[in-house]
């Protein structure tokens, strides 16, 4: 087990984290023995959507309950409008929607109050609605997509900050999540540190292998190295 000393999510870890590729952590933390950090379903909503990087605020549905699961609840004080109005500023809204894909969890007038708040993303293994809206807010979002029902025709929304599953990923509030083009990926809270030491090395180490790659280089001992291109890539490092 690693260290379990938690590591601040601060500006500086932010700015760190935005230069590293989700592909290159999902292999440092497969190298870490963390199989299943990717989130399935939630895949950009904008394509080209830049990498974001937030601190993960939970948000959590279950299946639809016809007493619990109506418009009134929609103003109950516990409501997706109250863990919005909870959610710090910098915050990666994380919801659990069980991979629903026939009712969206959060529509437009909640996702610009979430702009508004200063969260800086949203990813869901479920779906949004209001799709033109949504993207009109500029929020980034990485979903299923988008579907016309809201979450009440198919969930029920029962709390927030609480360890949640998405997209059959364990997300605890506070771990960090990092989502880019490929995807969204959770890093737990006691690995922060490891990656912010590790992943910038490891993105210089692959991008001098593509370099090599171009220039004609075979991929066996190069790919995963052997001791001799080792001893390239160091005297390399060195001089760079």
């Amino acid at each position: 087990m690693t260290d379990t000393k938690v590591t601040p999510l601060d500006a500086a870890a932010i700015e760190v984290l935005k230069t590293i590729t989700t592909a290159t952590l999902t292999t440092i933390l497969l190298k870490k023995g963390l199989r299943n950090v990717w989130i399935r379903g939630g895949m950009p909503l904008r394509p080209g959507q830049e990498r974001v990087v937030g601190p993960a605020f939970t948000f959590r549905f279950v299946p639809a309950r016809e007493d619990l699961a109506t418009p009134a609840s929609w103003g109950s004080p516990i409501s997706t409008r109250a863990a919005i109005e909870a959610m710090p500023e910098g915050a990666f809204a994380v919801i659990d929607a069980m991979g629903v894909a026939d009712a969206g969890v959060f529509g437009d007038i909640l996702c610009a109050r979430m702009v508004k708040r200063g969260a800086v993303g949203l990813v869901t293994d479920g779906v949004v609605r209001d799709l033109d809206g949504v993207l009109g807010t500029n929020l980034p979002v990485w979903s299923r997509g988008a579907a016309a029902p809201p979450s009440v025709a198919g969930l029920t929304f029962v709390g927030w900050e609480e360890t949640i599953g998405c997209g059959g990923v364990c997300v605890i509030p506070g771990d960090t999540i990092v989502a880019d083009k490929d995807g969204a990926v959770v890093i737990p809270a006691a690995y922060l540190g490891e990656i912010l030491e590790e992943a910038p090395e490891q993105e210089r180490l692959e991008g001098w292998i593509v370099n090599e790659v171009e220039n004609g280089e075979k991929l066996p001992g190069l790919y995963p190295m052997n001791e001799a291109t080792r001893a390239r890539y160091d005297a390399w490092r060195k001089d760079a």
